[in-house]
């Protein structure tokens, strides 16, 4: 029998008992001590811990019944397991034992292969449990080693997004003088490549802005308030101004909004998303319904429909999924923007989703909290 090694403390006060089970146990190969009573056993253990007491119930001034339950009582001792030996067969003291927290017992006489098939038992459980334990603390140290690398690598990016944005704009101020100022001497190729250039510099404004929002949703704890849906909407109209202008769009707003619980500066974002996508992958030229539906369930759903061929089940299955790409059609995404929208409805109780058929158009959604 392959047994697993341990410390053993015998507390009975009978010495042939001791002897017989010392000398078997020893043999064995366990590391043994003895006590003659209940103090003694206390004492011995607050000194130094067995792996297993093996606990006599029957003994003069403290009996075992009161030596388990100050053991148990002490928060340094208590998760030494106790195997009562008795000569007690009635249910009633089996029961107390284990309401006073020994893991098992014996009747005497003691029975050899069945002590130490219990003793093998539980010195194997109590040595799982130690290593679980080891375990949970190598996790628990590797979990703050990974959580300190995340906040140095998330303030690193925070720092260089912001420390980009100041050269990219200046890019963008000397590209949109340029083209003022040589639009009558250049021809038409350079023209376009100015433009592209400054195209290009938009765009990696975006994705910066987007990165810096994404850790914002991911860092702050924001308080949930009732919405002005239809401000945020036409603000963000505004900000899309050039973008509607630029694909010909058409916007069309519902005439009522239903009022819903979140963080505006957010929503505000996820309309951009929204509204943005339904302008690029739209149709030619891209028509949008936006609106709202009061949900069953005390949640809103507000909608973004457009006129583009459709989504297919495969990409919209890929939609929220991080730096995916929906489509290389007209505009290229960055694939930030829709995992952004899934991150903040996470954080302000709602979902995100798409219906969409091939040739019909899709609708983007989200839903929020009833005011």
């Amino acid at each position: 029998m392959n047994i697993e090694k341990g410390t053993l403390l015998i507390v009975d006060d009978i010495p042939t008992n001791l002897k017989v089970l010392f000398s078997y146990l020893k043999e064995l190969g366990f590391k043994v001590r003895v006590a003659r009573d209940g103090e003694d056993a206390i004492a011995q253990v607050t000194h130094s811990q067995p792996d297993l007491i093996l606990l006599d119930v029957m003994m003069p001034k403290m009996d075992g019944f009161e030596t388990c339950r100050r053991l148990k009582a002490c928060e340094a001792t208590s998760h030494i397991p106790i195997i009562f030996m008795t000569a007690k067969t009635e249910i009633v003291d089996k029961v107390k034992g284990f309401e006073l927290g020994a893991v098992d017992y014996v009747t005497k006489p003691i029975q050899q292969e069945e002590i130490l098939a219990r003793i093998t038992a539980h010195l194997t459980i109590r040595n799982q449990h130690k290593l679980l334990q080891q375990q949970n603390q190598e996790i628990e140290a590797k979990n703050t080693e990974l959580q300190l690398h995340n906040a140095e690598l998330e303030a690193f990016a925070h720092t260089v997004a912001h420390d980009l944005k100041n050269p990219v704009n200046v890019i963008l101020g000397y590209t949109k003088m340029l083209e003022e100022d040589l639009s009558s001497v250049i021809n038409a190729e350079s023209m376009d490549m100015l433009c592209k250039t400054h195209q290009a510099g938009r765009n990696i404004v975006n994705i910066i802005d987007a990165l810096l929002l994404l850790a914002s949703v991911r860092q702050q704890e924001v308080v949930m308030t009732p919405l002005d849906m239809y401000d945020i909407v036409t603000h963000v109209q505004k900000r899309l101004d050039l973008t509607i202008k630029e694909f010909q769009g058409k916007v069309t707003l519902a005439s009522e909004w239903p009022t819903a619980l979140g963080y505006a500066p957010w929503i505000e974002e996820v309309w951009m998303n929204y509204i943005s996508n339904g302008l690029k992958y739209g149709g030619h030229p891209p028509c949008l319904e936006l609106g709202a539906t009061m949900q069953e369930d005390k949640q809103v759903r507000f909608w973004a429909r457009d006129n583009g061929q459709g989504l297919n089940p495969e990409k919209q299955n890929k939609l929220f999924i991080p730096f995916t790409r929906i489509s290389q059609v007209r505009v290229e995404g960055h694939g930030l923007g829709l995992s952004i929208v899934q991150r903040i409805l996470s954080k302000c109780g709602g979902q995100v989703g798409v219906e969409s058929k091939v040739g019909q158009g899709s609708s983007f959604y989200f839903t929020l909290p009833t005011s």
